[in-house]
């Protein structure tokens, strides 16, 4: 089934389209969960979660870029008000002030397998974590992800090679 149609029938409230969609885009948009949560269980909510307002606003899909893409933006951003309403997300010094470890050819993260570089992402500090995901996964900007997160793009940048660091010297460690 095609997604217009899976789209149309889920609107519907065919049951057997809405569990093919399920189907079809939850595993993918679990890793997007499992990279921004600090365990299985918490992505898993955060799964349900967001998975009941894909299906709740799905009538404003307008078929108009990627399906998935629109999905996995429900995804990040339910993801990121858990994280806003968890805790203070990042209250850490500007550029300036951080030294920081990590080279311009640095191939190790390639050569990682993706369950072992999870599992670091996953212990990662949540600004460190949640930064490096918007920034190197989601493609954000520093100024959006600054935006989305009420903080300064400096700060953005601080976090993200901060995360970076943090993956580096786990890494070396292995």
């Amino acid at each position: 089934m095609d997604e217009i149609t899976l789209v149309s029938d889920c609107l519907k409230g065919n049951p057997k389209a809405q569990k093919a969609f399920f189907d079809k885009f939850a595993p993918k948009m679990m890793t997007v969960c499992l990279r921004y949560m600090k365990s299985s269980e918490e992505a898993e909510d955060m799964l349900q979660d967001a998975m009941i307002k894909v299906f709740h606003y799905l009538d404003r899909y307008k078929n108009e870029g990627s399906l998935e893409g629109w999905i996995r933006r429900i995804i990040v951003n339910t993801c990121l008000d858990q994280i806003r309403k968890n805790s203070k997300l990042i209250g850490v010094q500007s550029t300036d002030d951080v030294e920081y470890k990590l080279t311009s050819d640095d191939k190790t993260l390639e050569h990682m397998a993706a369950a072992e570089l999870l599992n670091l992402i996953q212990k990662m500090p949540d600004g460190y974590r949640v930064v490096f995901n918007m920034f190197a996964i989601e493609g954000f900007s520093h100024q959006e992800i600054a935006q989305h997160l009420n903080i300064t793009e400096s700060t953005s940048k601080s976090q993200y090679l901060r995360a970076r660091a943090y993956l580096r010297e786990r890494i070396e460690k292995k």
